[in-house]
C-alpha cells in the first residue's frame, strides 16, 4: 500500500464522522483548502468544523486517495495541526474511522480540539498515521472562504 493512498483513505473518512449539530455558530462551518503530501500525493480537502462549548471537532474529507487495501476501524490516527490567532498552533486529533474497504476513500476523525470565544483556526498541516505508516500533509492554499471562527 502507498502511503499517498493511506493518507487519503485517511483524509477523505474524516468528513462522514462529525455530523452533530453544533450548540454554538462557528463561521464558517466548512470550508476547502489545498494540500500537498509530498511524494504521497496532492489534492483538495473539506473541512467540517462544530463546537460545543470549548469543544470542538474539525472533520477532514477527500476524494485523492483511496485505500488499495481493507483498514480496520479505529486505526487510523490523525493529527490536524492549525494557526490559531495568526501566531500560535493548537492541534485537533482523534484516531476513530470505520472500516474501510479496498478501493474506498480513507475517513478518520472527528478530529477534537478546545477553543475559545472568538478563536480563528486556519489549517496548516496534517499528520496521518496508517498501518504504521507517517504521512505530512501541508496546506498550500488558505482555507477558503476564510479560517474558522469559534
Amino acid at each position: 500500500m502507498g502511503i499517498c493512498t493511506a493518507v487519503g483513505l485517511a483524509i477523505a473518512a474524516a468528513g462522514t464522522l462529525a455530523m452533530a449539530p453544533a450548540s454554538a455558530a462557528v463561521t464558517p462551518g466548512t470550508a476547502t483548502l489545498a494540500f500537498d503530501c509530498g511524494s504521497y500525493g496532492s489534492g483538495t480537502a473539506t473541512l467540517t468544523a462544530t463546537q460545543d462549548g470549548t469543544a470542538a471537532t474539525i472533520s477532514v474529507s477527500t476524494s485523492a486517495i483511496s485505500s488499495p487495501i481493507n483498514i480496520g476501524a479505529n486505526s487510523v490516527r490523525s493529527t490536524l495541526t492549525l494557526t490559531k490567532n495568526g501566531s500560535g498552533t493548537t492541534a485537533f486529533t482523534g484516531n476513530a474511522n470505520p472500516a474501510i474497504p479496498a478501493g474506498g476513500p480513507v475517513s478518520t476523525g472527528p478530529l477534537k480540539g478546545t477553543v475559545a470565544s472568538g478563536d480563528s483556526l486556519e489549517a496548516a498541516s496534517l499528520k496521518v498515521v496508517v498501518l504504521g505508516i507517517t504521512a505530512t500533509c501541508k496546506a498550500t492554499s488558505p482555507q477558503s472562504p476564510g479560517p474558522f471562527v469559534f
